[in-house]
């Protein structure tokens, strides 16, 4: 089996086999702008073949969304605190 990438101290996880895509392709898509999984898909391809990886994929994208606008759901809406 092949040694995973690294880059710096951090390993680059394939999120998409099908189409080799890394979580931190989601990550840095998230980043440069995209805002729907829609979109990320359209940039990316994850979860376009098989669809095993939309779950996680949407996590990690979920999570890159987050990061960058804090308290905004996935889609801009402002999330209402429990």
């Amino acid at each position: 089996m092949a040694e995973p990438r690294t880059f710096g101290t951090l390993t680059a996880m394939y999120v998409c086999v099908c189409n080799a895509v890394r979580d931190r392709d989601l990550r840095q898509a998230a980043e440069s702008g995209c805002r729907s999984f829609k979109e990320l898909q359209a940039r990316t391809r994850v979860a376009t073949c098989c669809g095993r990886c939309g779950p996680m994929a949407r996590e990690i994208f979920n999570e890159a969304l987050d990061r960058q606008q804090p308290g905004l759901d996935p889609r801009g809406l402002a999330v209402q605190p429990a």
